[in-house]
Formats: C-alpha cells, sequence, structure tokens
C-alpha cells in the first residue's frame, strides 16, 4: 500500500519557500495587474512578500473561489500559487492526474499538498471532492485549457471550472499568466539562462460571479467560452507592456503576432493528434 501523508500546512509552506528561493535565485521578475480582483485576504494579509510563519488563509465556508489560469507552460501553476500567497496567505488546491498521485515520489507530496486526484475514469469523483472543497472555502485551482495549448493563445477550455463554481455558489477568478512558458514549455526544457532576470507576467481578470452563471444542469458552454476570452484579454494585457522585445519569429510568440509558435491551426491538428484531452488522462 502506498504511503499517502494527510494534508499538511507546514509541507505547503515549505512549497511556497522553495519557489519563493527559486525566484530570488534566478532574480524573476513578477509583474502584477489586477490585484484588485482577488478576493480579500484575512486582516494583516501583506499584499506581497507575506511572512511563510504568518498564518495561512483560514478556510471560511462561503468564501471559496474556482481560480482558473492559463495553461502555455509547465510552471504556470507555481506563479498562480505564488500570487495568491502573496495575497492572501491562500493555499490552491489544484486539480491533479491520477499518474502524478501514483508516482512514487510525487503521490506523497500531492497527498501532502492537499489537492484533489483526477481517477483514470470519468473524473466524477474528483469532481464531487472539488465542489466539496469549494463549499467549505477553499480555492480550487483548474487549468481549463487541460493541457498546454502549444499556440500560446487560449485554447479551448472544458467546461468543469464553470460547472463546479455554479454548482458551489462561488467565483471564478480567472488568472492569465504571460512569459512563464519561456522558462519551461513543450519542447522546450528548463534554461538557468532564459531564467535569469526573466519577467512574468500576470493578470487577474474580473470574477465571474455565481449570479452569472448557469445552472449546473444548463449547458455552460456560453459561460465557459466567456471564461475563455477573458483568460485571453489578460494575455493580450501582458503582451502588451511585456518588458522583453521578441525578435522576429522568436518560438516563444504566437503566429498571429510574427512569432514561430503554431498556427491555431496547426496547433488543432498536433491536438488532434495527441488524442483527446480526458479526465483522468495524462496531461501534455
Amino acid at each position: 500500500m502506498k504511503w499517502r501523508p494527510e494534508p499538511s500546512d507546514r509541507f505547503y509552506r515549505f512549497i511556497v519557500r522553495t519557489g519563493l528561493a527559486l525566484r530570488w535565485l534566478f532574480r524573476i521578475r513578477v509583474l502584477v495587474t489586477g490585484r484588485e480582483h482577488l478576493p480579500p485576504g484575512p486582516p494583516g494579509a501583506s499584499v506581497r512578500g507575506a511572512s511563510t510563519r504568518a498564518p495561512s488563509r483560514p478556510v471560511v465556508p462561503g468564501r471559496g473561489a474556482v481560480v482558473a489560469i492559463t495553461h502555455f507552460g509547465y510552471l504556470d501553476f507555481a506563479f498562480a500559487e505564488m500570487l495568491l500567497w502573496w495575497h492572501s496567505r491562500a493555499q490552491l488546491r489544484f486539480l491533479v492526474t491520477q499518474g502524478a498521485a501514483d508516482h512514487w515520489f510525487a503521490g506523497p507530496a500531492v497527498s501532502a499538498a492537499g489537492h484533489v486526484v483526477v481517477g483514470y475514469g470519468s473524473g466524477a469523483h474528483a469532481y464531487d471532492a472539488a465542489v466539496a472543497r469549494l463549499r467549505e472555502g477553499e480555492y480550487v485551482a483548474v487549468l481549463p485549457e487541460a493541457g498546454v495549448s502549444r499556440s500560446f493563445t487560449v485554447r479551448e477550455c472544458k467546461t468543469g471550472a464553470v460547472r463546479m463554481a455554479a454548482e458551489a455558489g462561488v467565483p471564478i477568478i480567472p488568472v492569465s499568466i504571460w512569459g512563464a512558458h519561456r522558462l519551461m514549455t513543450r519542447h522546450h526544457a528548463f534554461s538557468p539562462r532564459r531564467a535569469w532576470r526573466a519577467p512574468v507576467r500576470i493578470h487577474v481578470g474580473e470574477p465571474i460571479l455565481p449570479g452569472s452563471l448557469p445552472d449546473p444542469a444548463d449547458d455552460a458552454r456560453t459561460a465557459t467560452a466567456r471564461l475563455a476570452k477573458t483568460l485571453q484579454d489578460g494575455i493580450d494585457a501582458g503582451i502588451a507592456d511585456f518588458p522583453l522585445h521578441p525578435a522576429p519569429g522568436a518560438w516563444w510568440m504566437p503566429a498571429g503576432l510574427g512569432g514561430g509558435a503554431p498556427t491555431e491551426e496547426e496547433r488543432r491538428r498536433l491536438d488532434e493528434a495527441d488524442g483527446p484531452r480526458r479526465a483522468g488522462a495524462r496531461r501534455r
């Protein structure tokens, strides 16, 4: 039987300290706009650089939220996690694949961090668990694109984020991250040279409030399309004032802006070759 530790506040703080230390080591510049759209933090929470020794955000029923994050690279989740910690010392609970939870090294860490595991089947159990966490007051983080968008534009989103938020009666907080994909993404391994003093832009979009979401039994595609547009608007805002000026054909820029990333047509063809995005599938 695999060892699965209980969720640990101390372990989560260790993760936070590790991320902050790596950011400091490489002098990564994190530039944030839209902070006013984040839920208010507990009294005394620092807007930036909150101590890992200070209490974590208290979990209060009715104060949960779905945090929807763009997915262009493998470190996007870490910068979203850092942002919520800076803002309110909040701990994010991610939906994690069963494959990661079964890994001999990652599995205990997934359990200790309190994440929600998406099984190999339909994912219904994980959905129910995530809704329960939201009702309890947790922040549940979702990557609604269900895989890395190699075109570096927001691709079609799954409806899970909207359905969970509607059922739990909580808002969706759209978080768009631009520049983290330069550090590490598909076909581009981590490079200390690229990471040194690299900028990362985060834009928090206007929350999608539960009153504007459909009944969970209704079609959630319209609200999901709205979420995708909000996420793309945040990416556009990040690109507009990004401190780096890319060379023509730069691999990390979208094709529509003169970059070398695949076009939307090429991205769709490559995605289809990879197979369907489904609950419990290996994340690509």
